[in-house]
């Protein structure tokens, strides 16, 4: 998979429903333009939520797209070391590796 793609059971998904997929799309869209907060915020914010989840694909997946839209690794960091107080410490400490390693898996291209 290239840091661009989606994982290939969503690629078929998206496949073999494009109109939910499509759907789904489009509220991103409208749920991002709804309210007064920067390109920049709602990324770290995504993942934040991300981390606090638990979910591992979306804290890559929120990690290298914040990163290739100029958020350092020192900001996406941060967000995981924020996280040890509200999330706890092994939530914290597995979304700065996973982060670590979208950085690192993202950089190899």
């Amino acid at each position: 998979m290239t840091n661009d793609a989606l994982p290939s059971v969503v690629e078929e998904f998206a496949e073999q429903r494009p109109e939910v997929w499509e759907a789904y799309n489009r509220l991103g869209q409208a749920v991002s333009e709804a309210g007064p907060l920067d390109e920049k915020t709602r990324r770290l914010v995504k993942l934040a939520i991300a981390l606090g989840s638990g979910r591992e694909g979306a804290v890559k997946a929120h990690a290298r797209r914040a990163n290739r839209a100029g958020i350092s690794h020192d900001e996406l960091e941060h967000v995981a070391l924020l996280g040890i107080t509200t999330a706890g410490w092994p939530a914290a400490f597995a979304s700065l590796c996973w982060i670590r390693q979208a950085i690192e898996d993202s950089s190899v291209d």
